[in-house]
């Protein structure tokens, strides 16, 4: 792999990890929203990570083969915490709200997780320039 696909990958990768806080943030900022059905109340988005094969390269998006880059954005599938408050203007027929499904604690793992991979790509991406740098100052001696 050369030094340019490095930062290539390295920098798919950033992109992929800014999405993931993104959706980690906007998870936390609508985990108190709530509906009247399990359907309408807010529930958590995760990123779908893939792979980019030899034959899914765009280059037009800067994509370099073994990258990756987020595939899709799904709804958490776990369930809606229901609460019995018959007099709250959200209640259903049978006086129930339902709470999002978004655990502020698991939001701030994954906003961590998120950060700590985007710095281990600044330090790929930092030893490959240092790479060059060296392979530059090699050659003009």
């Amino acid at each position: 792999m050369s030094l340019d696909n490095i930062l290539g990958v390295a920098g798919g990768a950033m992109d992929a990890q800014v999405i993931r806080m993104n959706l980690a943030v906007s998870n936390i900022a609508n985990a108190e929203v709530s509906g009247n059905s399990s359907e309408t109340a807010y529930k958590a988005k995760r990123p779908v990570f893939e792979t980019i094969l030899a034959s899914e390269v765009s280059g037009r998006r800067g994509e370099v083969e073994g990258g990756v880059r987020v595939k899709s954005i799904i709804e958490d599938s776990s369930t809606t915490p229901a609460t019995y408050e018959p007099n709250h203007p959200q209640a259903d027929e049978n006086g129930y709200i339902y709470s999002s499904n978004v655990n502020p604690m698991n939001e701030l793992v994954e906003m961590t997780a998120a950060a700590r991979s985007f710095e281990s790509n600044i330090e790929a991406m930092n030893t490959a320039k240092q790479l060059m740098m060296r392979t530059v100052e090699m050659l003009k001696k």
